[in-house]
């Protein structure tokens, strides 16, 4: 497993970008970048199954299911990787098992800084590079116009 971060600074309060970033509504809207009509199903509460989902070319759910490792409020989430979801079933054997995405909220002088640290394996490195940083873009200007 590789380890990769990123990072945007977005003039909101922390708990604002917390919102965009987890919200239902919003959660869609940014994470658009990585899969078309993305979503998730379940909670975000510390010890909870969460399912990242999104159909593919031809209709069937693909995604991840996970579980919420650690929820501190407005500060930090912790989401556990437990395998894939390939065909709307559920795979928890192979390389994803165990991998980390870790977020981390620090505000500074109504500033939030969002911080990403994830695994994940060295032949999706590239495209996680190129995602993330236009992700966080996109979540940024969502939590700096939403109301």
């Amino acid at each position: 497993m590789q380890k990769l971060h990123f990072s945007v600074k977005v003039n909101a309060p922390k708990e604002k970008v917390w919102d965009t970033m987890l919200g239902e509504e919003s959660y869609k809207q940014w994470t658009d970048v990585f899969m078309e009509r993305s979503y998730y199903e379940g909670s975000w509460s510390q010890g909870s199954k969460i399912r990242f989902l999104a159909p593919d070319e031809e209709g069937n759910m693909q995604g991840m299911v996970s579980r919420i490792k650690e929820n501190r409020e407005y500060e930090y989430v912790s989401i556990e990787h437990l395998g894939f979801i390939q065909n709307g079933e559920e795979e928890t054997s192979g390389d994803w098992a165990g991998a980390l995405e870790n977020y981390t909220f620090r505000e500074k002088n109504g500033q939030t800084e969002v911080l990403v640290d994830m695994d994940t394996e060295e032949e999706y490195a590239e495209m996680f590079q190129e995602m993330w940083p236009k992700a966080l873009e996109k979540l940024k200007k969502l939590a700096e116009t939403k109301s």
